[in-house]
Order: C-alpha cells, then structure tokens, then sequence
C-alpha cells in the first residue's frame, strides 16, 4: 500500500489509463475525480458495506452507459477546477506572507 500527502490540483497516474485527479477538501474528506475505462468497476468502500458487498472477484457492479458529456460543460468543469486551483495558490501565498 503506497501513502501520499497531497495539495489540490496533484493527480497520480496508476499504469497507462487511470488517473485520480485530487482536487481538495479538508480535514475529514477529500474530493477527487478518477479518470479511468468504463472496464474498470470502481466502487465506494460505504457503498459496499451499504449493499453487502464483499470486494472480491464475481462481486462486479454493473454500469449503466452513460450520455456523453457535452462540450459546454466539459469547459464548465475545466472552469471549476481553474478556479479552485487559482483560490488555493492565493490562499497558499496569503498564507505565505502572514
């Protein structure tokens, strides 16, 4: 098991296609986004323990597909994640001159 600290805006690679994009939080959470193919069953720990699910093999969860994300708001989330970026880094340098 590899533990990382992290700031806002880091992400981590796993192999060539999965990619976990950390875009904040606080002391008892932490928001990310995963970018990874619809292949991959990705699940909540609360989720599991909600349903009864164990994670193991032949638990699978299956997907509905999903409608494509326009490019409105693709730009709109890109727009989100700037400006959370650019909120920290002037925090990070208020702090910094205090």
């Amino acid at each position: 098991m590899l533990k990382l600290s992290v700031k806002a805006g880091e992400y981590v690679l796993i192999g060539d296609d999965i990619k976990l994009v950390f875009t904040g939080g606080g002391s008892n959470h932490m928001r990310i986004l995963i970018d990874a193919p619809k292949a991959y069953n990705i699940i909540r720990s609360e989720a599991l323990e909600r349903y009864g699910m164990a994670a193991e093999p032949g638990n699978q969860v299956t997907h509905h597909k999903d409608k494509k994300i326009s490019p409105e708001a693709q730009e709109k989330i890109k727009a989100i994640l700037m400006a959370e970026r650019k909120r920290i880094r002037r925090e990070e340098r208020a702090a910094g001159q205090r």
